[in-house]
Order: structure tokens, then sequence, then C-alpha cells
């Protein structure tokens, strides 16, 4: 027989089923025989990896490929036969050692192990992917060696703090807007470190019962509570304070207070070493030296002298709990308030929380075993209610309420806490210009001299003013006075307050959102401010559809002027140079109060400073923005429409660099009115001044325009005015200093009322001529016709209308004429006086009076209750920042 006929020899141990299995891997579409079959060089791809003779088998190379890759996990699996291979090795030709040895995955030699079985070798499908206990084991002790070894590097290389190193606090300095020096204050001088003999065993124990009952017998960490820090900042949310008293020791040390998780790690490890190598009284004594009590107050023995005048050994248990009620944060249990960072932490309600807090420490003391029942009982018995504020050095005067305002500002616009700001070692520079800022003051101090009596008159008593000064287009604050300076007691910033309704001075605001959205009936068309409106006294308002509001009671609600005089149907413009109620109550109706609302805050009035209750009263100033606002939301007006948000900082350095988290102002102002809008409420305002109730104003000698204000029962006056150059705002009240509580100013300074067209607006000018001294006068945009003429349901038919005429220029007079120092109220106007509109018209066909003064609470602005009127804001006025703050609260 021929060799190519001669039959193949059968493998060994292969029998019909292996050749059957060989048939098998030949289907229709793939090679008979995998490469490396014959043995060939060329062919040895994959005759050892994918063959059947992969197998310790020696039979033939007819397998399929996962068979091979099977055969070459077994590994060293051999069956019998394989010794006795013809070549003296194991295997056949196509084997693992045999010459048809390739070079595929399964070519590892039989018996090597690797390091890491993963995926597992000899498993199948998913089986190779699931770990074996020796590795997990073997993976966990690693992790565990390797946490063991960094927790002890780092525990080596952290050092124990010291509160002697917290101490070295500085003062913070601030600038004037050309960058000289205003003031150093800060906490340099606030503080002391005492020996634990000298920090009374009741203030110990107070800070222990309220914060840590277990500190004498914990190790100085809370692990859940780190856990929890650490998960919460992973997450982006609020970081949190350390649980033990331990912790926040370490904390406090740390001058630094980035918020990450490589500075809590930091501070897990020495609050470890603390507890292991310092006593506990040595961490309590740092503890309550390094703690922040408020008030710049750093240190039991600052808070001592701050709260309470006196040493802190010298402290009572009772006065021990209020103080240990501050660590859990001075801005909302420190009882003289601080509404000024938020506007829920008002005195009154610190009060209260200081109250419960203080009473539940000295309860937790007594259970504790720490105070008893005698001591608990003479502790708890009345409630010792600390010292007012005090001024510190440099901060008297105006400087007080000017660091305040950037202090604020800084605060809403960085990271930075108030405890780090009080630390010290910032820079700050303001925009505030020293010339300006005493100009106010002095108009202020002059207007207070030449008018008011308090020693002699009780209704002169208690009278406050407030006003700022902020440049169009701009935004930058550039002048304010808060009060009589925290020297004389006064610790509310009233530029920068709330409760003090505006009256009239949101009238414009009326107008302005007619010329925008027009009323209910105008199909979007805007009005004209020769629209008409009845301007008669005693009115009833009525809705959109036709009709009318009543009070709780189901009686008609009706709307008040001051004077009875019968106006009759006037112009808009006619009705805001002589601040009659009807007409703009009605329109306000008319327009859609919500419409009012957005103008005014398109304008930069502030949401939470306005009134929720948006019923017919809101239209004429139940609203109570800050004096800052109201100068900064008439700017918008001075800048044709074009709005910036007020702002008292430029820049905040640290050691020469600026501050990282501080960000920056001056953002690009947005046009938020048509300009022709806020164009022709400037010449409906001028007329004001050249006409109307604001002919005060006409001694500045040149082109300005603003509004009068006064709310009923004579409670507040405002002034607000402007010029290209600069938007003023001026406030006038009185204030019961008990309950801050708003009074009548009804026979101040001798007269029946006090308006806004009185002593403000004298401020007002007086100021604004120094402060605009060797300015040109650039005057206003020309405004020109806008809207429709849309008259009042029920008003009669309108005459043929007029040219459109903007109000004239005035002339600068060479020598302005001075500023009265008193004005008599006018009589109301007959009906046979003259008029002139400043529109190149006649009154519309009513005769009425031109000047005059504002004539007091419903004429200008009284706030008579509405159906639905709460009637609350404008009684009780805030303390800060609140509702009509510079920053509008939490967050400002």
């Amino acid at each position: 027989m021929s060799e190519h006929r001669r039959k193949p020899p059968q493998p060994q141990g292969g029998g019909r089923a292996a050749a059957r299995r060989g048939q098998s891997g030949s289907s229709p579409g793939r090679r008979a025989a995998p490469r490396g079959a014959s043995g060939a060089p060329a062919d040895s791809y994959a005759s050892s990896s994918y063959g059947p003779d992969s197998q310790d088998t020696g039979g033939d190379a007819y397998g399929s490929r996962a068979e091979a890759r099977r055969a070459a996990q077994k590994g060293g699996r051999r069956r019998p036969a394989d010794a006795a291979a013809p070549d003296g090795r194991r295997g056949g030709p196509g084997g693992p050692a045999g010459p048809g040895r390739g070079r595929g995955r399964a070519a590892t030699a039989p018996g090597k192990k690797r390091l890491i079985d993963y995926p597992r070798a000899g498993r199948h499908g998913w089986g190779r992917w699931v770990p074996s206990w020796k590795l997990v084991s073997g993976l966990f002790i690693g992790f565990l060696g390797g946490l063991v070894a960094m927790v002890g590097i780092g525990y080596a290389m952290v050092s124990i703090p010291n509160e002697n190193d917290a101490a070295k606090s500085q003062n913070n300095v601030y600038y004037w807007a050309d960058k000289s020096q205003m003031v150093a204050t800060g906490t340099g001088v606030n503080r002391q470190n005492v020996n634990i003999e000298q920090i009374p065993v009741a203030m110990r124990y107070a800070v222990i019962s309220a914060e840590n009952k277990s500190f004498y017998q914990d190790s100085g960490i809370d692990p859940m509570g780190i856990a929890r820090a650490v998960a919460n900042m992973a997450r982006g949310g609020q970081t949190q304070g350390g649980s033990t008293i331990t912790q926040q020791y370490v904390k406090n040390t740390y001058l630094s207070q980035d918020q990450t998780l490589t500075r809590k790690f930091k501070e897990m490890f020495i609050s470890i070493k603390v507890g292991t190598k310092l006593k506990k009284d040595v961490i309590l004594r740092g503890y309550l030296n390094t703690s922040y009590f408020g008030r710049g107050a750093y240190g039991i023995q600052a808070a001592a002298q701050t709260y309470y005048g006196k040493d802190a050994v010298d402290l009572q248990p009772s006065e021990c709990a209020v103080l240990a009620a501050l660590l859990k944060g001075p801005t909302y249990y420190d009882p003289a308030g601080a509404q000024d960072l938020d506007k829920s932490a008002s005195a009154e309600a610190n009060k209260k929380r200081s109250q419960a807090r203080w009473a539940w420490i000295l309860g937790e003391m007594h259970k504790d075993k720490h105070l008893s029942d005698a001591q608990y009982q003479k502790a708890i018995k009345k409630y010792p209610m600390p010292d007012g504020r005090k001024a510190t050095k440099g901060m008297t005067g105006q400087i007080s309420y000017l660091v305040d305002t950037a202090k604020k500002y800084v605060l809403a616009h960085s990271d930075i806490t108030e405890a780090q700001f009080d630390r010290g070692g910032y820079q700050i520079y303001t925009t505030f210009q020293k010339g300006k800022v005493n100009a106010l003051a002095k108009a202020v101090k002059n207007v207070q001299k030449d008018r008011l009596d308090p020693k002699h008159r009780d209704l002169d008593k208690y009278v406050q003013f407030g006003a700022a000064s902020v440049v169009p287009r701009d935004g930058a604050i550039v002048a304010l006075y808060g009060g009589d300076g925290y020297e004389n007691g006064h610790f509310t910033n009233n530029a920068d307050t709330s409760g003090v309704p505006v009256g009239s001075t949101w009238k414009p605001f009326v107008l302005a959102a007619a010329m925008k959205y027009g009323t209910y009936d105008s199909k979007g068309e805007g009005l004209s401010p020769l629209s008409k409106y009845n301007g008669n006294d005693h009115l009833k308002v009525h809705k959109p559809d036709g009709s009318f509001y009543l009070n709780k009671d189901n009686s008609y609600f009706f709307q008040n002027n001051e004077s009875d005089h019968p106006w009759g149907y006037i112009t808009l413009r006619k009705a805001m140079e002589q601040s009659v109620n009807t007409p703009f109550v009605q329109l306000g109706v008319d327009v859609g109060m919500t419409h009012v609302r957005d103008v005014a805050k398109s304008a930069g009035i502030l949401g939470d400073s306005m009134s929720q209750d948006l019923n017919p009263s809101f239209a004429i100033g139940t609203s109570t923005p800050s004096a800052i606002r109201m100068a900064d939301a008439y700017a918008t007006f001075a800048a044709s429409g074009k709005q910036t948000d007020p702002y008292s900082v430029t820049a905040v350095k640290v050691n020469g660099t600026d501050a990282p988290s501080f960000v920056k102002p001056r953002p690009a102002p947005q046009q938020v009115l048509d300009p022709n809008i806020a164009n022709n409420v400037t010449d409906v305002l001028e007329n004001v001044i050249q006409n109307g109730t604001g002919t005060n104003a006409k001694a500045l000698g040149r082109t300005a325009a603003g509004k009068t204000g006064t709310t009923d029962e004579n409670k507040s006056a405002w002034f607000v005015g402007y010029t290209q150059q600069l938007s003023t705002s001026v406030a006038m009240f009185r204030e019961n200093p008990k309950d801050h509580k708003l009074l009548s100013m009804n026979g101040t300074a001798g007269v029946d009322s006090i308006h806004g067209g009185d002593i403000p607006t004298s401020v007002w000018t007086e100021y604004m001529r120094t402060a605009l001294k060797g300015k040109n006068d650039p005057g206003f945009p020309s405004a020109t016709e806008i809207g429709s003429v849309q008259d009042e349901v029920g008003a009669p038919s309108p005459s043929p209308s007029a040219t459109f005429t903007p109000s004239p220029t005035p002339t600068p007079s060479a020598t302005p004429s001075p500023t009265p120092s008193e004005t008599t109220p006018t009589p109301s106007p007959s009906a046979s006086a003259s008029c002139t509109l400043g529109w190149g018209n006649t009154c519309d066909g009513n005769t009425a009076g031109t000047g005059g003064t504002d004539t007091g609470g419903g004429t200008d602005g009284g706030t008579t209750p509405a159906p639905t009127d709460t009637a609350g804001n404008g009684n009780t006025r805030g303390n800060g920042n609140g509702n009509g703050g510079f920053f509008g609260g939490p967050t400002g």
C-alpha cells in the first residue's frame, strides 16, 4: 500500500468520540483542520492553542478553538497515555511540548502560576470573573495595611495646636475710594487667653453639658460625626463642624477654614493626637480661649468683657449659660440681634432663642449634677440680659456704618465666614468717597440743628435719618448716612435698614408699569402720562370686572387723599406733580399690581422688601426698601433704564493678594426698561421739582428729578432725587427705642406734620449741592411722546390732544436761593388758581394751583388700609438688612 493510502493511526485515548468531535469541527465555512495540524512552520500559528492536539492526548488536530482554549485552561491535567509519546515528550506532535507548539495564550508552561490569578484560570464563563477567597482576603489585608500606614504617617506628621497661635489675629483695614486708609479695626485688641483657674467651673460645665457630655471620658473624636461630614462634603453639601469639644478646639485653631476633605482628615489626625497627648483641662481651656462668641469677641475673657463688662473669673452660673448659648451661633443667639446679617436674627427673635437655650443649658447642668438644687433655682430665676453693643476704637460717626455695609457686602459675595473675617488680616477697598460722606453727614446735622429741638420738644425726640448716594450706570455707593453713631448707642444702619415704608416715592414704578404694560383693556398698548384719572378724595376702587373692593366687613373700601380738594379728572402727570393718591391707586389696579412689582424689582428693589399683600394700597408705598435700594432704583431712571446692583467694595486682599473667594462686583448694567419709558418717568419727575411737591429741591440750581413721599399717620417722610451723575435718597422717621415701633411725626419740628418735600428734601438739596460742586449740568436725555391717552373708565370724552412738548430744562441760577429753613404747607389750590404742566399743555380743563408742598399722609403716599391690607409693614422697623436691606436677607 502506498504511503498516501496508508490509514493514519488512531489518537490514543480518543476513540470514536474524538473522531466525531474532529468531524464536528469541520462544519461548512470553516477549515477542516486548524493551522499547525500538519506541524509545518507556516501552520504553527495556533496549533497548541486551538487544536485538539493541545490536550495531552496525542490525538489529532481536528478540534474547535473553544475546545482548544478549554484544553489549555486545564493545564497540567494529563492522561496516563501522555507518558508514552513516541518522541519521549509529553504530548503528541501538536502538544504543548511537541514540535508544533505555537505562541497562543495557552502556551504557558504547565505548573507556572500568575501572581494574581484574575480572571481565574481553569474556570469557564462567569466563573472566571468571580475572585477567589484568597484574592479577596489578600486585597483586604493589603488595604488595611495601607490604611494603617497612612494613619500612622498622618499621625506622625501633624502637630498639636496651641491657642496662643490662634490668638495671633490681626486688624482689618478699610480704605476709601481713593485708596487712603479709612480705619483699621478688628479683634487684635479684643482677645486675651486665660488659665483654666480663671474660667469658672460653671462655665466649663455649661459648655460640657450643652455640647459634649462625655468630654472627660471620650477619646476626643466622634467617628460617626466625621463620617457624616466627609460624606456630606463628598456630595458637595454643607460642611459640618466638629462633634466633640476636642474637634471643635482643633477646628478653632485653623486660621484657614478651607472646607476640604484633606483638611478634614488632617483635623481628624490632630484631634486623635490631641486626645492622647493633652489633658482634658488643657483641651477645654484651649477651646474656650479660641471660640468665637460674636461681636468680634474671641475667647471667654473677651466675651465676658463684651457682654457683661467683667472678667471671666467673675461670671455667675446664669451668665455662663448665656455665653454658652452663643457658641451655637452668635448671629442667632445674641440678644442684641444681628438682622444686618440675617433678617430672621432680629433682637426680639434672638432674645427668645437665647432665653430658651439658656434655660435648657441650666436644666442640663442640673440634670448632670453640675448645679445643686439651690444653685439651679437661683440661676434660673432671672435671665441675665447682656449689655448692649459698644463702639470699638475708630468705629465712631459714620465710619461704623460704612464698615458695617462693607463687611456685609464681603460676607455676601465670598465664602469668608464672619468668624474668619473677624480674625482680621483683610484689606477692604471700598467705594465710599470721604468728601461726600462728610457732606451728607453735615447736611443731616445742619437740618437737625435748624429744625429739631429734642431738649425742649418731646415730639422731636427719637427722630432719625437714613440716606444713601449711588452712581447711576455704575452702582457704586459713594456715601451713606446710617445714624448718630455707635458711640451714641445707635447700632442700626439706617441706610441699610428695613421697616420704613416709602410712601409716594413708589408711584414712579406704577407709572413706568403703565407705560410698559398698559391696562387690562388697552390690549398691551402703553399709557401716556397725559391719560386722565379721577383725583377726587374718598373714592371707591373698582376692579377690572366692574365690582368694587370691599373691607373685611363687606363695606366699600375708599381711598383717601390728604386734601378733600375736588381735582376731578386730572392727568397722571398732574397727579404725580401734586402727589394725589386716588389716580395711582386705581391705575395700579388697572395695570395689575404684579406688573408694578415686576417693574420695581427690575429697577433694583429687592423682592422680600415689598409688601406681600398686593392690595390697592401697594401702589402708594406700603413696601419698605432700604435707602440704598431706593437710590439705586431711581438711578435706573437716571440711566435711561439701565440698572446696576449697588456695591460698596471693589477688592478684598489678604497679605497684599486678592482673596480668592471674593467675587468682584461691577457687573455690566442691564437694560431693564425701555429708554424712552425711563426718560418719560424722568420728565414727569422733573416737573415734580419744578412745579410740585418737591419745589424745595429747585435750590440745587441744576437739572434734577425726584419724588416726595409721606406715609399714613406721618410715620415716615422721604425724598428720592437724581441727576445724571448721582442718585440720592433721604428718609426721616421717629422710632420708639424700646420696641422699634414707628411713631407719628405729627407735631415734630413744631409743624402739624412732616412731609417728604420739607426736611428730607432740604437734606437732599444741601448734600447734592456740595457733592456736585464743580460738576457740569448735562441735563437729561429728551423724552419723546409715548403710549396713548387712555383715560380711566367714566372719564369725560377727551379733548383734542395737544402736541407733546418736553419739560423745559431750567437754567441754573448764578446764585442759588438759600434752602428754606421751614416750609409752611400751602393751602389747597383754589378753583381759580393757574396751572402749568411743563408739557406745553394747560391743566386738562381743570384749574389747579402750581407749586405747593406735600400736604401729608394721604396726598403723599398715605397708606390708607386696603380691604385685605394687614398694614403691618411700616409700623415696626427692622434693624438690619432683612426686608429692604442692601442685600435683602440670607443670603444678600
